[in-house]
């Protein structure tokens, strides 16, 4: 019989590009989905017809338990959050809600209805925030620096705790930043690739920046999802940090897609703008994925500038005229 697996965040980059993966592997798959009058569902419309969706949502406890209850799930992938990290300055208690007890409803609900599925909640990079060491490992102590990071440093640890009170197969991973074509325009790879292709393409003539020095160790969200995966098939659960072990600019990030865009002086196109540099900004993040790469034999498959690089033919590509 097919496995069932439940993926909330199901209209996400990551939901998505997970959804495919497990179709492919010929899991049962289900959704859960908001009922917002803004719920975006374009990320996920080529397969719609073969996935199920449910209502629910990490602040209302009993909908949980019903979308549980209605999808029989073997694995359960919790990839809803507030997910922007400059919101969470602007929502501090929401992002809180969401991010950090909705965790706690979700392994509530779990531990209610289907005890023995096993639990993959989506944790951050973000936890380490103003960093104790470089690189950062799964033992290295979290110092967030957001309202976003402090609360999923509560729901990994909430994670921990149910893994290790109740007996639960419960699993974080700890995903450096990670993007694609499917990445929010609010997202800064995905905001400099889609106007790199909008100034080649004539639709604008700049675009504003806050601190191109900003290091990010950057992968591609379509590698992130299959060490998910492969967490939740292991025996026993553990915490993972899922990076590339290696760190790039935005200045870099901007060289490289308008070079894709054929506008090799990008200078003449890139302002600054006070209003996108931070209150607080993270140091240097770069994740070593040594223990994923031992346990699960996952590496990183895609480098960064071809990442880049196949973010901006995606956007050329979408904005042609």
């Amino acid at each position: 019989m097919a496995k069932s697996a439940l993926i909330t965040g199901i209209t996400g980059q990551d939901g998505s590009y997970l959804a495919e993966l497990l179709l492919e592997k010929g899991y049962d798959v289900h959704g859960m989905v908001r009922r917002a009058s803004t719920e975006k569902f374009d990320r996920i419309e080529h397969i719609r017809e073969r996935i199920t969706l449910h209502q629910g949502d990490l602040l209302d406890q009993r909908s949980l338990v019903d979308a549980l209850r209605a999808s029989r799930p073997d694995e359960i992938y919790n990839l809803a959050a507030m997910s922007y990290v400059a919101v969470s300055w602007i929502q501090p208690t929401l992002t809180a809600e969401f991010t950090g007890v909705g965790v706690t409803r979700m392994l509530e609900a779990v531990r209610d209805t289907c005890p023995e599925a096993r639990f993959y909640q989506a944790s951050s990079s973000e936890m380490f925030g103003k960093v104790r060491e470089v690189p950062q490992t799964e033992a290295t102590p979290f110092y967030p620096r957001s309202p976003y990071g402090v609360a999923k440093a509560y729901g990994h640890f909430i994670t921990v705790n149910y893994r290790e009170s109740y007996d639960l197969h419960a699993t974080s991973g700890i995903l450096f930043n990670h993007e694609s074509p499917r990445r929010g325009l609010e997202f800064v790879t995905r905001k400099i690739t889609w106007h790199a292709a909008a100034i080649r393409h004539g639709r604008l003539d700049r675009i504003r920046l806050g601190n191109l020095d900003a290091e990010r160790d950057w992968g591609y969200a379509k590698d992130y999802v299959i060490a998910m995966w492969l967490m939740l098939q292991q025996d026993r659960a553990d915490d993972y940090v899922i990076a590339t072990n290696r760190t790039h600019s935005v200045r870099q990030c901007i060289e490289v897609a308008f070079d894709e865009a054929g506008l090799p002086d990008w200078e003449r196109y890139v302002e600054i703008d006070q209003q996108f540099v931070r209150p607080a900004e993270v140091d240097q993040l770069i994740g070593s994925y040594d223990k994923a790469e031992r346990d699960l034999g996952w590496k990183p498959e895609t480098s960064f500038e071809e990442l880049i690089r196949l973010m901006t033919r995606a956007d050329l590509e979408l904005l042609k005229p």
